[in-house]
């Protein structure tokens, strides 16, 4: 919302800077950036007197005006606006003044320039190039009180405002008195209300209109007053301004008026031509299905309830919280002005604004929720200002249906609670100076102990802690002292499940698997007809909740196929959502990985069998071996989508916990994963965790040394396998880490032997190890390759 500072300013004393004011209303919470508005370009610009206008010897639609800018300084400038004359006070803009081109609407700085054989150095300028409006038709001319030579700033209002982002629970904020309380509770001002007393000369308006709620869970409250005889036309200066200040478009006096106390207030309003309400009679009540509507905008709309409609006698005229109906606007015809000022619910609105696609200025302020108590305050604000704008009489009382009513919540408060939460301690008066600053009663105040009773435009505070927010914003979050928590740490509450499936994507990811996320939303195709379809999808591939991951798992694997790399090892850990008839959906917690392609790009690697099922089966093992389980595997043929000669059911203490099986063929062409072969297993983790043992953090630290490394090229006889020189390379107390990375046959090596190369980091946890330190360390491991492996160092 945007609040004019000088609007601002005439309800609460704007004493403080307006940056430093918009920093503390931000850490108050109500983020807020101030915009200096057009006078942040007006430095050049001062207030000037048109001495004479004469003819432009050179062009018949220009003039050449002689401007007095005071002190004796006068300058002649070509200009173009129809309406300059002799003694009118203007807008000068001197050379290097940043104005607002007229043609594009973007900053320009003025220079001097000859036109049509005249210098102008100059300008006499329209609102448009001062940033005010979109006039450019005519100049801009002020008031005759003002001061030739002046800054232009010092004479117009500077249009500076503070923009602020609402949060969904301070819908009060959606107002410019509602910001003022803010104000006054950082400053320690107070804020002063608008006059709403009017002179009540017509006639009662129980004999002129009748209202009814037909549900008062729909509208808890509905107010309006009448005002005949009134004349629509243009609003005047101060409320055209006012309102193009705020970010809106001046309409009529009556609607501006409406627009204007909704600001104001916070409550929305609308005024209904009565002559086109028939039978004089409102009736609040849920659209009828397929009921038919057309807004002020013009838009027709296809009703269903429960959306409420304002309706007369015959038909809707007004779709509640939303929009106006197209039959009963205001025109220039209109004479008798039935104001509304309403309280509709929140939820409703939001729903029914959000199935139309029509957002209004009403409707964001409705659907945050509107305090009952707004609705008389602001209608009869309103009806004040009508007759001040548009003249007429207002009817005698106003009309209130009420069914809706309940009384202001009263919430014991102390200073105990505040001390409990923020572990600060205010002094009792500082504490009631917050709350009334902020428009809180103190129905009774025991020094330390208070019962509080909120003020009408705040439906956000209903709880102890939120009085205590309360304090907290107003004295600042930044003063609240650190201080330690007191009492004992209430214990972590074990989630087996959610840690085994952390612990199962990290051994997965050790492994050399890569993880995969997917929506949980699928199409119903991936899903079946008989998975949970959500009330308003997105999309047709997201409109039902998932049964299986393994469709999402082997659309990832077919595409990591088709990489430069030709392998495949993904997994995805995720829920599924599987349906049961009259209850919640079955939640299980599953992952699914899939291997294929090519083995590796090792050297030793080219030419080896595809990924298939025991590599599969082998990543089921590690797995299990990680989280301290034994597996075991038994024949499955339950499963259509692998192969029934090369699938087994997994196996922990006799519970089936999973599966792990190879592709079938019509699997494997259904998800683009070419001739095969391509593996997959399934592992249920509520099922695997209740069986394992329990959960140990190991955590050792890491050295603060550097590592070094070394390789080594070892003889060894060729049914010597890697893994055993590996294991004991790994067992030495500084290397952390044995890599092989080639291996070599034939060439000059005896028949029977191979060569394997190793690269190991050598690392210290005390100090950084010397070249002699290394030089030992690696001696003593050939040493013991060549006793328990007969190894020997590679010539």
């Amino acid at each position: 919302m945007r609040v004019p500072l000088s609007w601002l300013a005439e309800y609460v004393p704007v004493t403080m800077e307006p940056r430093q004011l918009a920093h503390r209303l931000t850490m108050a919470g109500i983020e807020t950036t101030y915009d200096p508005g057009p006078a942040g370009g007006w430095d050049k610009v001062v207030v000037g007197l048109v001495e004479s206008v004469d003819p432009h010897p050179n062009a018949d639609r220009l003039r050449l005006a002689t401007i007095d800018l005071g002190g004796g300084d006068s300058r002649t400038v070509v200009c173009g606006a129809p309406n300059v004359a002799a003694g009118q006070k203007i807008a000068f803009a001197q050379v290097g003044a940043t104005l607002v081109s007229g043609k594009t609407g973007e900053p320009m700085e003025l220079t001097a320039a000859v036109i049509r054989g005249v210098e102008s150095a100059g300008m006499v300028c329209s609102e448009r190039e001062l940033g005010l409006s979109d006039e450019h038709e005519g100049i801009l001319v002020l008031p005759p009180e003002s001061v030739a030579g002046r800054p232009l700033a010092q004479t117009l209002p500077s249009g500076d405002a503070f923009e602020i982002e609402v949060t969904p629970n301070r819908g009060d904020c959606l107002s410019v008195l509602g910001v003022a309380h803010e104000v006054a509770a950082i400053t320690g001002e107070r804020v002063a209300e608008p006059p709403a007393d009017y002179a009540e000369d017509g006639p009662a308006i129980a004999d002129a209109v009748s209202v009814e709620i037909a549900d008062a869970g729909l509208c808890s409250r509905y107010t309006c007053t009448l005002t005949r005889g009134v004349r629509i036309g243009p609003s005047p200066e101060w409320l055209r301004r006012r309102i193009e200040e705020s970010g809106h478009r001046s309409i009529n006096n009556v609607v501006d008026v409406t627009n204007y106390v909704m600001l104001e207030y916070g409550q929305p309003l609308h005024a209904f031509d009565l002559d086109e309400v028939r039978g004089a009679r409102v009736v609040v009540r849920p659209a009828a299905p397929g009921e038919r509507f057309t807004a002020l905008d013009g838009q027709e709309h296809e009703l269903q309830p429960p959306m409420l409609l304002i309706a007369d006698a015959e038909r809707g005229i007004g779709l509640a919280g939303v929009i106006g109906g197209r039959n009963s606007e205001m025109t220039d015809a209109t004479a008798n002005v039935l104001l509304e000022s309403a309280t509709f619910n929140a939820i409703n609105t939001r729903r029914t604004s959000g199935a139309l696609k029509v957002r209004t200025e009403a409707s964001l302020r409705f659907e945050k929720g509107v305090n009952p108590d707004l609705a008389e305050r602001a209608v009869r604000r309103a009806t004040r200002l009508i007759l001040d704008t548009a003249g007429g009489a207002a009817a005698r009382g106003l009309c209130d249906v009420f069914p809706g009513r309940t009384d202001p919540p009263r919430i014991p408060f102390s200073g105990a609670a505040l001390r409990r939460s923020l572990g600060a301690d205010y002094p009792p008066e500082q504490t009631r100076q917050v709350l009334i600053s902020l428009g809180f009663a103190l129905e009774e105040d025991d020094g330390d102990a208070m019962l509080v009773v909120p003020p009408y435009w705040r439906t956000d505070v209903a709880i102890e802690e939120d009085v205590v927010e309360e304090v907290a914003r107003a004295v600042g979050y930044d003063a609240v002292p650190a201080e330690p928590l007191a009492g004992r740490v209430p214990d972590a509450i074990r989630q087996p499940v959610r840690e085994l499936r952390e612990r199962v994507r990290d051994l997965l990811v050790a492994l050399g698997m890569q993880e995969t996320i997917s929506y949980t939303l699928v199409s119903a195709e991936a899903a079946g007809e008989s998975a949970l379809r959500t009330a308003n999808p997105m999309s047709r591939e997201q409109e039902r909740l998932r049964t299986s991951l393994r469709p999402a798992v082997l659309r990832n694997a077919s595409a990591a196929l088709r990489q430069p790399q030709g392998s495949a090892a993904v997994f995805e850990v995720g829920r599924l959502f599987l349906p049961r008839d009259g209850d919640l959906p079955d939640e299980r917690e599953t992952a699914v990985g899939v291997v294929a392609g090519a083995r590796g790009a090792s050297l030793w690697e080219k030419g080896a069998p595809a990924l298939d099922f025991f590599d599969a089966k082998g990543v089921v093992e590690a797995l299990c071996a990680g989280l301290g389980l034994t597996p075991e595997f038994a024949r499955a043929d339950d499963e259509p989508a692998l192969h029934p000669a090369r699938t087994a059911r997994v196996l922990v203490d006799g519970a089936a916990v999973g599966v792990v099986g190879e592709l079938s063929r019509e699997s494997l062409e259904a998800h683009g994963l070419g001739a095969g072969p391509a593996a997959l297993f399934e592992l249920d983790l509520a099922a695997l965790a209740p069986l394992l043992p329990e959960l140990r953090s190991r955590f050792a630290p890491f050295s603060r040394y550097p590592s070094a490394g070394r390789d080594l090229a070892l003889v060894v006889d060729a049914d010597v396998p890697a893994q055993r020189l590996l294991d004991v390379m790994e067992s030495e107390p500084l290397v952390v880490r044995a890599t092989l990375f080639d291996l070599f046959e034939g060439g000059a090596l005896p028949a029977g032997k191979k060569s394997l190369a190793f690269r190991l980091d050598l690392q210290s946890d005390t100090q950084t190890l010397t070249a002699a330190q290394l030089n030992e360390a690696v001696s003593a491991i050939v040493a013991r390759l060549e006793r328990e492996c007969g190894a020997a160092l590679r010539a």
